[in-house]
């Protein structure tokens, strides 16, 4: 797999388009056969877990389940975490997805030698960050804090903003690597105004990068239950805080 960006961008009208409105999307970001390699990555080769907001270790912190540790809690157990997901979802405090944590996976070595440490890397490049802080016109970009996600029936992300927006974090960002998805299957990322209304809400795509604010109030609608596929995507921020160590 050779890792590079899609040559023939015009990196100069997005940056524009940015400044216009921060929210841009750009496809083909990848090689057709780059794209191709981490669909193939993410679809058929992940350790996944499963994510969501703990509803017994205290607000903020998140349960991470491995597939092992979920065949311990059995259905019940399982069903029962589920429960307490979606009663808190109600409120708007929520989601659940499959989520694999690449940067904290690439520092504690999880998986030697598995080819999404590849794209961990080409993320953090150079080549890239400078591409990214060149759209969204901030110099100095230091890091892609990623993960992979993959968005099965009845997952979701209510509505938030981003956390750090006005710190560390100077714009969000997301990968999509979903092939032949429809709009009623759900999982759209929605963009909500003041009053709430969805102001614009994007079905997932192939080879397609979005960078917005993250300040903008953004949620993934819930996939359906007769949904015929999985959304694959790479999503996190890009961060001009200092790299670890400096």
């Amino acid at each position: 797999m050779e890792l590079k960006l899609n040559p023939n961008i015009d990196v100069q009208a997005y940056a524009e388009a940015y400044q216009r409105d921060p929210l841009v999307r750009i496809p083909d970001i990848f090689e057709p056969d780059t794209a191709e390699a981490i669909h193939e990555i993410l679809s058929k080769t992940m350790n996944w877990r499963l994510v969501f907001p703990s509803t017994d270790m205290g607000d903020g912190q998140v349960e991470s389940l491995t597939q092992a540790q979920i065949d311990d809690l059995g259905a019940d157990g399982i069903r029962e975490k589920i429960q307490g997901v979606m009663q808190r979802a109600q409120r708007n405090i929520g989601f659940l997805y499959s989520s694999y944590p690449m940067i904290r996976a690439y520092v504690e070595q999880w998986d030697a030698g598995h080819p999404i440490h590849r794209l961990t890397e080409f993320l953090n490049s150079p080549e890239f960050l400078e591409f990214g802080g060149q759209v969204i016109g901030v110099p100095g970009i230091t890091k892609a804090d990623v993960q992979a996600t993959l968005y099965a029936r009845g997952h979701f992300l209510t509505r938030h903003v981003d956390k750090g927006m006005d710190n560390e974090r100077r714009a969000a960002l997301t990968f999509g690597f979903t092939k032949g998805w429809q709009t009623d299957w759900g999982g759209l990322l929605m963009f909500l105004d003041e009053n709430q209304d969805v102001s614009q809400a994007f079905v997932p795509r192939f080879n397609v990068l979005s960078i917005f604010d993250g300040r903008k109030i953004h949620a993934v609608s819930p996939v359906s239950p007769f949904a015929g596929a999985g959304r694959f995507q790479v999503t996190g921020w890009l961060r001009d805080d200092p790299p670890a160590g400096a």
